[in-house]
C-alpha cells in the first residue's frame, strides 16, 4: 500500500510540477524517497506519469489546478464589425461574423466559425469602414448574406454540440452593443428571427471591472494593459478582437475570476 501511495503521489508531482511551489515539490519527494530503492522511484514514477498523461490525466490534473470550476462548459466569443462612416450610416449591417468556442474548463480555443457577409442596403464599403476594419470590398462581394449566415451559425452550433440542451453555454462580447443592439437592430429591419441562444450574454467589460474592480474605458487595450497582455493582430478585427477577448477569459479565470451572465433576459 505504501509502496502504490507513494507512486501515486509522484506521478501527480510529475504531472503537474510545474504546478508545484518548489520547495513542496522537494519535500514531497524526499518525503517518499525512502520507499523505493535508489533509481528505482523516478523510472517506475516516470513510466506511471506516461500512462496517467496518455489518458488525459496530467492534462486535466494541470487544468484543475489552474482554473476554478466554471458556470459553463463553453463561452462563444463574438465580435461583429459592421458598415460605419463618419457621420454613421443607417442601418448599419454585419459585415464580419466571429465566434471563437472556448472551453470553459481549460480556457483554450477548441473550434472557430468565421465568415463574412454581403451588406446589402449600403453593399459598397466607406473608405472609413476599410481604414477602421481592415475590411476591404472584396473580402464582402459575393459572400453570403446575414440570413445565410445566421443558418450556417446555427450549424455549426449544432455540429459543436452546443444545442444539447444539457451543455451549458454562453455568449461573450466586448460591451453590449453586438447582441444588444446590431444582431437584433439588423434582425428587425431584415424581418429575421433572432436565435434564443443569442439572447444572453456576458459582457466582457463588466467582468473585467467585477475582477479588477476598475471600467476599462478604452475596451479591450485598457484590459490588456490592466492585464500586462500584449495585444493580439490589429484592433477592430472582429477575428483578432474574439483573440484577445479569449485571452483575457484566460487571464481573468486563472486568477480565479467565476464568470456570469450580465445581460438581462430579454
Amino acid at each position: 500500500v505504501s509502496d502504490a501511495s507513494g507512486c501515486s503521489m509522484i506521478a501527480l508531482l510529475h504531472t503537474g510540477a510545474a504546478k508545484f511551489p518548489p520547495n513542496l515539490l522537494s519535500r514531497s519527494r524526499q518525503a517518499v524517497s525512502p520507499l523505493f530503492p535508489a533509481g528505482v522511484l523516478e523510472g517506475f514514477c516516470s513510466i506511471v506519469s506516461r500512462k496517467l498523461a496518455s489518458h488525459g490525466f496530467g492534462a486535466s490534473m494541470a487544468a484543475m489546478s489552474s482554473f476554478p470550476p466554471q458556470r459553463y462548459h463553453y463561452f462563444l466569443v463574438l465580435d461583429f464589425e459592421a458598415t460605419c462612416d463618419k457621420p454613421q450610416i443607417h442601418p448599419q449591417e454585419i459585415i464580419e461574423f466571429p465566434i471563437l468556442k472556448l472551453n470553459g474548463r481549460t480556457m483554450e480555443i477548441e473550434s472557430t466559425f468565421h465568415m463574412y457577409v454581403q451588406p446589402v442596403v449600403h453593399p459598397q464599403l466607406t473608405p472609413f469602414c476599410t481604414e477602421l476594419t481592415g475590411i476591404i470590398q472584396g473580402m464582402v462581394d459575393g459572400q453570403p448574406s446575414l440570413q445565410q449566415v445566421l443558418e450556417r451559425v446555427d450549424e455549426w452550433m449544432a455540429k459543436e454540440g452546443l444545442l444539447d440542451p444539457s451543455v451549458k453555454s454562453i455568449f461573450v462580447t466586448c460591451g453590449d452593443w453586438d447582441l444588444k443592439v446590431m444582431l437584433p437592430g439588423q434582425c428587425q429591419y431584415l424581418g429575421l428571427p433572432v436565435a434564443d441562444y443569442f439572447k444572453q450574454w456576458i459582457n466582457l467589460k463588466k467582468a473585467y471591472s467585477f475582477a479588477m474592480g476598475s471600467w476599462p474605458k478604452n475596451g479591450l487595450l485598457d484590459m490588456n494593459k490592466g492585464l500586462n497582455l500584449q495585444h493580439i493582430g490589429r484592433p477592430h478585427s472582429g477575428i483578432d478582437d474574439c483573440k484577445n477577448i479569449a485571452n483575457i477569459m484566460k487571464t481573468l479565470a486563472h486568477r480565479g475570476f467565476i464568470f456570469k451572465q450580465t445581460s438581462k433576459p430579454f
